[in-house]
């Protein structure tokens, strides 16, 4: 397993990372437990959740059941002090019944953390990550609609420092390590970073994108921010929600898979994406790789990654996962997958 530092701080994360938004629904506890000691076992080193999980479905009864999974096997396991712990705080607009929508603010940060620490069973959380930025987001598929004429550059700036100001505070208080981001644009990353810097507040390490072989937005002025900020990426989707693992090739739909719940995978499967889906398929197939080895090995590939964050929803995924760290991307898979990216650069 490689290990890479996380931004500025001195977290050495493993270059994938266990996501666990299945556990609580699609995943009972106990394999959530398992899926955490075989991670632990084979190198992984990072856990990322989020007070809103599970999400495969969202609903109020079983939010937060994510991060209680988490903090039962963090109370008995032995490895407990082994592991690096990321959730989030959500923001504003989703999920109401998470103290009523509230966007992230001072009390909101307050609320959330104090929630995510006694369902953790642990006192402090390595890396914590601002979920959604209140002023919206063109991220899952919301670039159609995207406005951000309608922002209040103001409003947005005070909410940055007084965010930022509650998060240093919390950080004193030994209750965070280091902060994040997630789902956020450049320019939105950018004025954390001139805030911090302009006031000595905390500096984020990381952003959490979606980033796969179908959709390659971070490679342009996200990867140029990244390079010179030293922000690290932790990406959500390198497998585009199992589209590029193959197993919804010829549309089959396996049994307690997410499009079992989701048809269209949150408009990740479409007309257009289908196309750049088999040619990439194709190029794992024709080397004798799985395709969810290429595609993670793509994203550790990647100069600006941190780490790529899996789910599984059984161990054989999880081990085929995990082994991508293994394969080794030959100049001809490269040349072969530039080709397809210049042909479908936007397929989602």
């Amino acid at each position: 397993m490689k290990y890479n530092k996380l931004g500025n701080s001195d977290l050495n994360v493993s270059a994938l990372c266990l996501g666990s938004m299945t556990w609580g629904t699609q995943n009972t506890e106990a394999e959530g437990h398992q899926q955490m000691d075989y991670a632990l076992e084979h190198g992984v080193n990072i856990i990322d959740t989020a007070e809103m999980y599970p999400t495969t479905p969202l609903s109020e009864e079983t939010q937060g059941r994510t991060e209680e999974i988490i903090g039962t096997w963090m109370k008995k396991s032995s490895k407990n002090r082994d592991v690096i712990i990321a959730t989030k705080v959500t923001g504003a607009g989703n999920q109401s019944y998470i103290h009523d929508g509230m966007p992230i603010n001072p009390k909101k940060i307050r609320l959330s953390l104090e929630s995510s620490l006694r369902r953790l069973q642990t006192d402090c959380i390595d890396l914590y990550q601002l979920h959604w930025p209140n002023r919206g987001s063109y991220h899952f598929r919301q670039c159609f609609t995207y406005d951000p004429t309608k922002q209040h550059t103001n409003e947005v700036n005070d909410n940055i420092r007084e965010v930022l100001f509650e998060l240093q505070r919390q950080i004193e208080d030994g209750k965070i390590r280091y902060i994040g981001l997630s789902n956020e644009s450049c320019w939105g990353t950018g004025r954390f970073l001139q805030t911090a810097s302009d006031n000595k507040l905390p500096r984020v390490v990381s952003v959490q994108n979606e980033y796969s072989l179908l959709n390659r937005l971070y490679d342009l002025d996200m990867a140029e921010l990244s390079h010179h900020e030293n922000v690290g990426l932790l990406a959500f989707s390198p497998l585009a929600a199992g589209l590029l693992s193959g197993k919804y090739a010829d549309g089959i739909i396996p049994e307690g898979s997410r499009r079992t719940l989701n048809d269209s995978l949150n408009g990740r499967l479409s007309e257009y994406s289908v196309q750049a889906l088999d040619q990439y398929i194709s190029i794992a197939r024709k080397h004798e790789i799985a395709p969810a080895q290429l595609a993670l090995a793509f994203c550790m590939s990647r100069p600006f990654m941190a780490s790529a964050i899996i789910g599984a929803t059984t161990m054989q995924q999880l081990q085929e996962n995990i082994a991508a760290c293994e394969v080794t991307l030959t100049q001809e898979i490269q040349s072969e997958i530039q080709a397809v990216y210049r042909q479908y650069p936007v397929p989602m």
